[in-house]
């Protein structure tokens, strides 16, 4: 919110405006470096501040049926996932902007690559621009594709490559920059003539720069449903290098230079030659950082002659396939996975699904420049032991019955049922959330973990332990587990809800407001999805559309807090990932969030200057939360703006009241300062009208 110092002439018909201190805001970021350790520990290589833009096109306004493509976007979700993994590009999730689809339009491109990358990124960052969409040329002119783009006005509504080389060349600053294209997806778009231009034109743009593009002239890029379920086959091999298939000296780290020769072989070989990838190889640093694997995932073997390819069966839709211990895609009956691109020698294969019994793990070899062909079979259903199922539902009982001395008596009951079925991965998820419940985060960690490794497609307990992380103020592992959880199941509202809380807490406001309209679009009734997305909406400076969504979760939600666990209006029985949790009480919680939300209708009355509302609210807020310092300033100041709208000497000390008790509750925060002038100003005022 923007804190006004108030500054009252003694004549209130003379009264001047406010002066305006320094921009701040009450802002819920709740992320907290505590218990994190120094960069220096977690990441022993040296890897710079990075920012990212990913743009993704695949159905476009005004193209034809026929020019549609079908996975780009998927590819561009591909490559914010790695970007953003910690065994991948190791970007901060704030720092990687998406545009999909409708929201890849000419303005929006324009915006970030024109405005927001050159006003964020410094000498010393890691730059990284993807694309993967259409390209087009129009009169000896290069041009990218946006959502909008119009066929007949390519000029006008397409982005040119030159306005992309001037942007990378003296805009965004940075030592390394890399320019990922996968366009020209079909030649009836960009004939394979002009292809060559597009790509020689993105190769020229900047010496520090490292252009790998998905094609050379005369060539289209491929796009197939055999490519891990769908991807470009260039935008594939990408995300295999960056996961660490292109580690060739196996040190953990992936290069300019090796994705660009692990990407040059890989779709060389898959296409029989007829598509290569390109890159100017004198144009870059060759040991440019792109992909850390910190963890010692084990990276790519050296070259081998050939790489191989599995393609997976399974009897059953639905089915997860890891290689590896690694997540390769999903299988349905009928539908084959291929996965191209796998080092020669032995992996594990293991076939999961929820409710059954895994296929693996087993060992297969893979044959280089061979296809092997390999079938699981999900045959067995879980089968729980009878005495472990009563446990199980005697924990329940306690678990939904609230309080510290019930979640002990659960977590109790929810281990013993776990020891009677080690494969038990509802009984672990509940022992997290039962552990998180009782502030043992160390212990409930373990648990959502154990849940997740019994069961990996289990979404319900990725999304509760992104929730968890939530708290924990681990925001960016958080949006990692949301991101698989809505990537695998984009009907899952309690992770599109958490994941807008998530963004938020990032100040990322617009994919914020993107993910709470998602979350409300399934699941209308969804009332914290209403709350992050009035939120977002607010700090974004729109008060008039926030409004009606402040307004909205509090008719939601608006029911005894008593009852709050009876109704499941928590998931878990507490708000996961609140972050602010003072008390153990779920009844606390509940009373928190709708003072903040009157605290938000309060704040967006007093920008559209209805200032008699605002005190309405602001009351309303403090009756929830009677502590809350911020609550009390900005009624205090708005007290004081309605006094010198209406010469109220009432409303004056009014706004006394409010200032003085904002310095009793909290004399410490910055607004402090501004509260005192106010009282000053105020008590001036007050004599003078004596």
């Amino acid at each position: 919110m923007r804190l006004l110092a108030f500054l009252v002439l003694a004549t209130f018909a003379a009264a001047q405006p406010p002066a305006q201190p320094p921009k701040q805001q009450r802002d819920l970021k709740f992320e907290s470096e505590v218990g994190r350790p120094p960069e220096s520990e977690a990441q022993p290589v040296t890897i710079p501040r990075s920012y990212a833009l990913i743009v993704g096109v695949a159905k476009y306004a005004n193209l034809p049926e026929s020019a549609q493509l079908n996975f780009s976007e998927r590819d561009a979700e591909a490559i914010y996932s790695i970007l953003i993994s910690p065994e991948g590009g190791n970007f901060r999730a704030e720092n990687v902007r998406k545009l999909i689809g409708p929201r890849a339009t000419l303005e929006n491109v324009r915006r970030e690559l024109e405005e927001w990358l050159p006003s964020v990124t410094a000498d010393d960052d890691r730059v990284l621009i993807y694309f993967a969409g259409h390209g087009f040329v129009h009169q000896g002119r290069g041009f990218l594709a946006p959502y909008d783009i119009h066929p007949d006005r390519i000029a006008s509504t397409g982005y040119p490559m030159d306005s992309l080389g001037q942007a990378i060349g003296s805009k965004i600053k940075g030592k390394w920059k890399v320019l990922l294209t996968d366009s020209c997806h079909s030649g009836a778009i960009t004939p394979a003539d002009d292809a060559a231009f597009l790509n020689k034109t993105l190769l020229d743009l900047n010496r520090n720069l490292f252009s790998l593009t998905a094609s050379r002239d005369r060539e289209r890029s491929f796009e197939s449903a055999e490519w891990g379920g769908g991807h470009g086959i260039f935008t594939y091999y990408v995300v295999k290098g960056l996961e660490g298939l292109a580690d060739e000296n196996s040190d953990g780290i992936v290069t300019a230079d090796e994705l660009a020769e692990y990407v040059r072989r890989n779709v060389r070989e898959a296409t029989g030659g007829q598509q290569n990838p390109t890159s100017d190889r004198g144009s870059f640093d060759a040991a440019m950082l792109l992909s850390y694997l910190p963890s010692g995932v084990t990276p790519g073997a050296p070259p081998a002659p050939k790489f191989g390819t599995l393609i997976i069966e399974s009897n059953m839709d639905g089915v997860e396939v890891f290689v590896n211990g690694k997540s390769a895609g999903v299988v349905n009956k009928g539908t084959p996975l291929r996965l191209p691109g796998l080092p020669p020698g032995v992996v594990t294969i293991r076939g999961v699904k929820m409710g059954y019994e895994p296929d693996g793990p087993r060992e297969e070899m893979v044959y280089p420049g061979q296809e092997s062909t390999i079938s699981l079979k999900i045959m067995i259903p879980r089968r729980r032991p009878r005495a472990a199922v009563d446990k199980f539902d005697d924990a329940i009982d306690q678990y939904n019955r609230g309080g510290q001395d019930a979640y002990r008596r659960a977590a109790a009951l929810f281990e013993q049922a776990f020891q009677l079925d080690p494969t038990y991965s509802q009984a672990a998820l509940y022992l997290g959330r039962t552990h998180d419940a009782l502030y043992d985060q160390e212990a409930a960690d373990g648990w959502f973990r154990k849940a997740i490794e019994i069961d990996p497609d289990y979404m319900e307990a990725r999304a509760s332990y992104g929730g968890m992380l939530l708290g924990m103020g681990n925001v960016d592992e958080a949006i990692r587990q949301f991101n698989i959880v809505t990537q695998r199941d984009n009907r899952h509202s309690l992770a599109w809800y958490l994941q807008a809380q998530a963004y938020r807490m990032k100040e990322m406001y617009r994919e914020s407001i993107d993910s709470a309209r998602r979350a409300i679009q399934i699941a209308p009734q969804n009332a914290e999805a209403r709350f992050w997305l009035a939120e977002s909406l607010r700090m974004s400076g729109k008060p008039a559309e926030s409004t009606p969504e402040y307004e909205a979760y509090l008719r939601l939600s608006d029911f005894d807090s008593k009852l709050a666990g009876k109704l499941n209006y928590y998931v878990g029985g507490f708000l996961i990932g609140y972050g602010r949790k003072k008390r153990a009480a779920q009844r606390d919680i509940w009373k928190d969030l709708r003072s903040l939300a009157y605290f938000g209708l309060c704040e967006n009355a007093k920008n559209l200057k209805k200032y008699n509302e605002a005190i309405g609210y602001c009351r309303q807020s403090i009756n929830y939360d009677p502590e809350d310092a911020f609550a009390h300033y900005l009624l205090g100041l708005n007290y004081a703006y309605q006094a010198q709208a209406a010469g109220s000497l009432e409303m004056l000390a009014a706004a006394k009241r409010s200032f003085q008790q904002m310095l009793d509750l909290n004399p410490d925060l910055a607004e402090a300062e501004f509260a005192r002038k106010n009282l000053d100003s105020i008590d001036n005022a007050l004599r003078t009208a004596r």
